[in-house]
């Protein structure tokens, strides 16, 4: 291969990137931004990829959630707390559950970009360009906002910055300590239909504390904090390399805006930029994989995939996510896994049940069905099983807001109630109730004995 720099990335073909009418203002922008601070640290990076190594093997599981896409409005004390709670609390059920260490990544401090199928957006005769993201432009419809603005992007730099340092704080600070999990219940939690269940869960958890504290005479200190790792698409590519630095006494280069970036299914070819840019960075990436790769053509791929960004089968170092919903993960799944075996490395299997499971309601709202993401999610751990593979982990578009952008769960929402709380600008979320549902159920699903851990 190549020689590979921060920058080699710029000779290959690119795609779901906006078009800046002013270049030199992107090359500014992104050279101030070249000389802040990172968001993230080495030493977080390593220690996140070690423990995605432990979970590749099944000592370990992933839970990542978060948003579709940020929003700069919603970067504020009050929804950042919901959503680490949500968090917080579906982890707690998935240890009590699977009787393993679960490993919380978010999907925020950074998930402000989003791919586009088509470049522009026609409204009544008004073509304009597409909604980025907040990253890059704004969502209202209107010639000014929707241009490419290379300078929001220290915007996003800037609210990602207040976003770690409040979770940090907030989990210094205790936030996440098991021994105090009132701190962390939300408000219509009370409402849930599964509310005793999981109260049930922490006094469970609680008593397993105290007698443990009882039998040794010593605090588990430990338990009072937790780790914390944030993720997201790694998309906006000027961004991306403008943080990438290389640290002292380390090897190579890392990507300092997140723990753990990821390449979409509509960036993944390997031979363009995305892929380019990847395979340099030293931090664990994720790839998703979706119906669109068949599999016939499914061994070629893998091969050159493991070749590319995963050569010296590092453990903890190449994650895939497949997403290929409800109806057609039987078909595809398989043909991954066996296909992964052949190549001979180690690999993190991790399923996102939401995004093959999207639908448009007659009234052309997008959803999805909470019975369709747990069918994916039941077949997805079966089909490990057959195949000799472990399901390491679960990736879910959430939020810990009491939205309503999903059909279904204990509640019954329907098509027409998703009038009643619809505030994603992109796709449809989980809400509170329904993740925290969700996490209960394939706990159950997931459930091993303590000894075979």
């Amino acid at each position: 291969m190549s020689e590979w720099t921060s920058a080699s990335w710029q000779s290959r073909p690119v795609r779901h990137q906006p078009e800046y009418p002013d270049a030199a203002a992107l090359a500014e922008a992104a050279g101030e931004l070249a000389s802040f601070p990172p968001l993230v640290t080495s030493w977080e990076i390593e220690a996140l990829k070690q423990q995605l190594g432990e979970a590749a093997t099944g000592s370990r599981f992933l839970l990542q959630g978060g948003d579709c896409a940020e929003s700069f409005a919603e970067c504020t004390s009050s929804v950042i707390i919901n959503k680490l709670k949500i968090l917080l609390q579906m982890s707690l059920v998935l240890v009590h559950g699977t009787h393993r260490r679960v490993i919380r990544v978010g999907r925020f401090a950074g998930q402000y970009a989003k791919p586009r199928s088509e470049s522009t957006e026609t409204r009544d005769g008004v073509e304009l360009t597409s909604y980025y993201g907040d990253i890059v432009n704004r969502p209202d419809f209107e010639a000014r906002g929707r241009t490419p603005d290379p300078w929001r992007m220290l915007r996003g730099y800037e609210r990602s910055a207040l976003t770690l340092n409040f979770i940090r704080s907030l989990i210094d600070g205790g936030f996440a300590d098991l021994h105090h999990p009132e701190y962390w219940e939300l408000d219509f939690v009370q409402h849930s239909p599964r509310a005793a269940e999981f109260h049930a869960i922490v006094e469970s958890i609680g008593e397993s504390l105290r007698f443990m504290e009882t039998l040794s005479g010593i605090s588990v200190a430990d338990i009072s904090r937790v780790d914390f790792y944030t993720s997201h698409e790694g998309l906006l590519l000027p961004y991306e390399a403008a943080l990438t630095r290389e640290v002292p006494r380390r090897r190579g280069w890392y990507n300092l805006s997140t723990h753990f970036p990821w390449i979409g299914m509509r960036t993944a070819s390997l031979d363009e930029a995305h892929v380019e840019f990847f395979r340099g960075i030293r931090n664990p990436i994720a790839i998703k994989m979706g119906p669109s790769l068949e599999p016939a053509a499914m061994q070629p791929f893998l091969n050159r995939l493991m070749d590319t960004l995963h050569p010296d089968d590092e453990p903890g170092r190449l994650t895939l996510i497949h997403r290929y919903g409800a109806d057609e993960v039987a078909e595809f799944l398989p043909a991954l896994i066996d296909g992964v075996k052949a190549t001979g490395r180690t690999v993190l299997f991790v399923c996102d049940p939401m995004h093959g499971n999207t639908r448009k309601t007659e009234a052309g709202i997008k959803t999805r069905r909470f019975d369709d993401i747990l069918r994916e999610l039941e077949q997805a751990i079966e089909i490990h099983k057959a195949c000799g593979s472990t399901l390491g982990g679960v990736h879910f578009e959430l939020t810990g807001e009491n939205v309503t952008e999903c059909t279904g769960g204990a509640r019954g929402l329907t098509d027409e109630d998703l009038k009643d709380g619809y505030r994603s600008l992109v796709d449809p979320r989980l809400n509170y109730e329904q993740a925290l549902e969700m996490a209960m159920l394939i706990a159950r699903r997931l459930s091993i004995k303590p000894e075979q851990t």
